[in-house]
């Protein structure tokens, strides 16, 4: 399967992924190699709402919203297919989580998942973040395919 330079925004993306604002940590989606990979981008603006408690006079995303926002990029990779149907991706479990560099207001961290594994109705992603080519962070994430009406 070829690599397909994308430009998907966030009206596109909520058609996929149930989260919204303030909870949407994806701002677009600029790569996609169906069944394989897919590159997400989220602009860490001074506004997040995180910020003003984490940390105040040292603005630091928080670690789990790192993980948070790669799981989604990888969300949007599993249900974005039609045969996938009217499903929800839970986050399952988070493996070998590293957090490498502080993640701060005016970073673009792009979120590089690649498909690791796909069982059933259970996947396995590896993450990695970046910020301006240098590695912030990285984690194994899995996650679980279920029905919306098992909720």
């Amino acid at each position: 399967m070829s690599r397909l330079k994308v430009m998907i925004g966030p009206e596109e993306i909520q058609k996929v992924l149930p989260h919204r604002y303030p909870f949407l940590l994806v701002d677009r989606i600029i790569e996609v190699e169906h069944g394989k990979r897919i590159v997400g981008i989220k602009n860490v603006s001074c506004n997040e709402p995180f910020f003003q408690g984490h940390f105040p006079g040292n603005a630091v995303m928080p670690g789990v919203l790192i993980i948070e926002a790669m799981a989604q990029v990888g969300a949007y990779a599993a249900l974005n297919y039609p045969e996938v149907g009217d499903k929800i991706a839970y986050l399952a479990a988070v493996d070998r989580a590293r957090f490498r560099h502080p993640v701060v207001p005016g970073d673009t961290l792009r979120i590089e998942v690649e498909l690791i594994r796909m069982r059933g109705r259970l996947g396995k992603l590896g993450c990695s973040a970046y910020v301006e080519g240098k590695l912030v962070a990285d984690a194994e994430l899995t996650f679980a395919l279920v029905d919306r009406r098992e909720q």
